[in-house]
């Protein structure tokens, strides 16, 4: 009886211990989300989020409040806040001092002239009629929690990147995107690049042969609501509002097909988020994302907020509109999700790249600070430089605030100057433009007489190899070119408040008002997947989220 009972009992035993391989194993595999996905809505401030709040509909943007994780004091912890910079820290958990997307363009001395932030010379685009140098993630010079993704299981997830902007689709997949693809204005295709694959899957072509660009080309943009209750807006017609297809005012309604629209004229509307939300739906099922053994992920960029954000500026009724109506196709993706991946099968979070200073004109109109910079600020400089050290023409380019020297002057003109001296000679002379607060040489931020978090902001923006020679701090509400429109860059609250809000695959609804820097995004969703995070990556994980009791 001993004996028998000994001998079931070992017997208990031994399966259990075989039990336990495969029960680790297939938790291991099952232990993730089925689909990951990141959005970033370019140029969206952190207060839309609240501004517009009492007429979103529950499933969108209130469902993320309600049901997410939100960062209430997220920032953009490094200057220049631009499109580029920002997709690229999203997804690396770096700064333009690590990751090298200094900003959406940066001068490069060795060809001399500006380059794109992911231009690529030695590819070719596919999908439209046109050829000539494309697109890469070259540029980026660490990896992204997409490639991480890929490399935790031997590259069996699936990456992708879905933008109307080539920067806000390749940067955030990353080098080793499944496929990235953005919007060709001139053909109102979406397209890819060689770098990625030789032809366009089938089902992005059979998307494209719908001419969904061509189609909304024809629709006329009027007010969801009717217009007088846009009571968060200004009126409709301000003359601080750039136009938009041939109008002589910026008001509503806009009628795309009397105005013989092209399909690139969509770009700074809502039809543009339409659009980019069907080709994020058609990349999902045409690559049967999350459906795998292994988590797989989508960045989706929406880049129409941004182009009529810099048109009309953050409180004309165009841009509440928008976001009445992206609140929409929000709460019709979590619909979309909820169906094919189950609520908590998936995770959600959504981001901006930056946000958005008012129109000059707006400031101007309620006597707040503001004003327009650099008109002969270059030439100024250049006869400042020549007078006292006897060089001509020192400043060879200016970029985000940075002013790039003509060294080769130096040495066929006066090669025997003080080169630190000459430099604080130029920051002085930026500092004579009313609308510069501060400048300093870039190699020398470590000792500039700047409070934080400007000064550590400003070296973490700085890239010794693609980067300026002098950077300066504009005043608070200034902007290059004139009072019109609006534009972003800059360290200000307006332009580094952006919204950060988790939902779905193991988010706990909660919020902190804890400060949380951009690049702790990366970082967080490496710790979610228990994966490594981005070789560049200086964030943190936001423990609030990771950390489960």
């Amino acid at each position: 009886m001993l004996k028998r009972n000994f001998l079931k009992g070992f017997v208990l035993l031994l399966l259990f211990a075989v039990s336990i391989p495969a029960f680790g194993q297939n938790k291991r595999n099952t232990d993730h989300p089925k689909l990951i996905v990141g959005v970033v809505v370019d140029q969206m401030r952190w207060d839309y989020l609240y501004r517009y709040q009492d007429r979103y509909v529950d499933g969108g943007f209130k469902r993320m409040l309600r049901e997410g994780f939100t960062c209430e004091n997220a920032h953009i912890n490094y200057s220049p806040t631009v499109t580029a910079a920002g997709h690229a820290c999203v997804y690396t958990g770096s700064v333009p001092a690590i990751h090298g997307i200094v900003s959406n363009s940066w001068y490069d001395r060795s060809i001399k002239r500006s380059i794109n932030n992911v231009e690529d010379t030695t590819v070719q685009t596919i999908g439209a009629p046109h050829s000539g140098p494309s697109q890469s993630p070259r540029n980026l010079l660490v990896t992204t929690i997409g490639d991480e993704l890929k490399l935790s299981n031997n590259f069996r997830s699936k990456v992708v990147g879905v933008s109307f902007k080539d920067r806000g689709a390749i940067l955030p997949a990353g080098h080793l995107s499944d496929g990235s693809y953005w919007w060709d204005k001139s053909t109102g295709n979406f397209v890819t690049s060689t770098y990625f694959m030789d032809e366009l899957p089938e089902w992005m072509k059979e998307f494209n042969a719908q001419k969904l660009s061509q189609e909304y080309a024809k629709k006329s943009w009027e007010t969801l609501y009717p217009i007088d209750t846009y009571e968060q807006s200004t009126e409709d017609d301000k003359p601080y509002e750039n136009k938009m297809i041939g109008k002589k005012t910026a008001t509503f309604p806009y009628d795309y097909g009397k105005a013989n629209a092209k399909p690139g004229d969509i770009y700074a509307s809502p039809f543009g988020n339409s659009l980019t939300m069907k080709a994020a739906i058609a990349a999902i099922e045409g690559e049967n994302l999350g459906k795998g053994e292994f988590a797989d992920m989508i960045a989706i960029s929406f880049s129409s907020p941004d182009a009529l954000g810099h048109t009309v500026g953050p409180n004309a009724i165009e841009i509440e509109d928008m976001y009445l109506r992206l609140d929409q196709e929000f709460a019709e993706l979590f619909e979309y999700l909820d169906d094919r991946y189950g609520r908590d099968g998936y995770l959600f979070f959504i981001t901006a790249d930056h946000g958005v200073s008012h129109s000059p004109g707006f400031l101007d109109e309620h006597n707040l600070p503001t004003g327009v910079y650099g008109s002969g600020l270059n030439a100024a400089v250049n006869k400042a430089v020549s007078d006292r050290f006897g060089i001509d023409d020192i400043v060879e380019a200016t970029s985000s605030a940075q002013v790039y020297l003509n060294w080769e002057n130096v040495e066929k003109q006066n090669k025997d100057v003080d080169r630190s001296e000459l430099m604080h000679f130029v920051a002085e002379q930026l500092k004579k433009d009313p609308g510069v607060n501060d400048a300093w040489p870039a190699r020398e931020l470590g000792t500039a007489p700047w409070p934080e978090p400007i000064k550590s902001r400003f070296i973490k923006g700085y890239n010794a190899q693609r980067g300026g020679d002098v950077m300066f701090v504009l005043k608070s509400g200034w902007k290059g070119g004139s009072m019109n429109g609006a534009t972003h860059g800059l360290w200000y609250p307006y332009d580094a408040h952006l919204p950060l809000v988790w939902m779905g695959w193991n988010i706990e609804p909660g919020y902190t008002n804890r400060f949380v820097g951009m690049t702790d995004i990366a970082p967080t969703l490496a710790a979610l997947l228990k994966i490594q995070m981005p070789s560049g990556s200086i964030g943190q994980p936001i423990l609030e989220i990771t950390d489960k009791k």
